[in-house]
């Protein structure tokens, strides 16, 4: 955790020299680092009983590149950022979401813990990147990053909502590929208006997704008792 966080500053400071991140980026991504490294001490504290794990580890690899684009997306709102770095970052943060669970399983070190770990920062990605997308499509887009924490919060409400869902590679198909267009989206490699059918199209999925899920909660919601 502890290394973690120090990679984290480390990152930082690299993107201050190579990449000019701005006082706002550096506070962004400080602040990233501080509630994370909070978050999962809390979280080991209450509920951790072996060590660390090397999918973790691997998961908090990811994290330091999630501050890096943290950084990097809430310094464009000031001024320009080098893209290719940004998408870089993100790029690599994406890959390495199919290597963690790998390492969990042939190591026998998958835990809730992890995988909740996982899903966290995941869902974080997803919604910093949507946040910058947004900038040149519109605010239609954080639809796909909040789409999750929506979900979560209608969980508070409706309790059937928290039940488990079977595994669905549909399911990840789709979250893997929200990640990929809003890369590609805004990365500028494309026309903007291919660039939104693309989003608008990983959006529509999304929902879809997130619907088929809701329905098979609605109709399983009295199966637990």
């Amino acid at each position: 955790m502890t290394a973690g966080i120090g990679a984290q500053l480390l990152v930082l400071e690299v993107l201050c020299r190579a990449a000019g991140l701005g006082t706002a980026g550096w506070v962004t991504g400080s602040t990233f680092a501080v509630v994370t490294w909070a978050l999962l001490v809390m979280a080991l504290r209450r509920s951790w009983t072996g060590p660390f794990g090397p999918a973790n580890r691997v998961t908090l690899a990811r994290t330091v590149l999630v501050g890096g684009v943290t950084a990097l997306v809430a310094d464009s709102f000031g001024h320009r950022v080098p893209v290719p770095v940004l998408a870089a970052l993100a790029t690599v943060a994406l890959v390495l979401d199919a290597v963690d669970g790998q390492v969990a399983r042939r190591t026998g070190t998958a835990t809730a813990l992890g995988a909740r770990f996982d899903m966290e920062v995941d869902a974080f990605l997803i919604l910093v990147l949507s946040v910058y997308v947004a900038m040149p499509l519109g605010s239609w887009v954080l639809a796909i990053g909040l789409m999750r924490y929506a979900f979560v919060a209608a969980s508070w409400v409706l309790p059937w909502l928290r039940g488990a869902l079977p595994h669905s590679m549909a399911r990840k198909t789709v979250a893997a590929l929200q990640g990929m267009v809003l890369v590609v989206a805004g990365a500028g490699i494309m026309p903007r208006w291919w660039a939104g059918i693309a989003v608008a199209v990983a959006l529509a999925l999304l929902v879809w997704s997130f619907g088929r899920d809701v329905g098979w909660l609605w109709r399983t919601r009295g199966s637990a008792a």
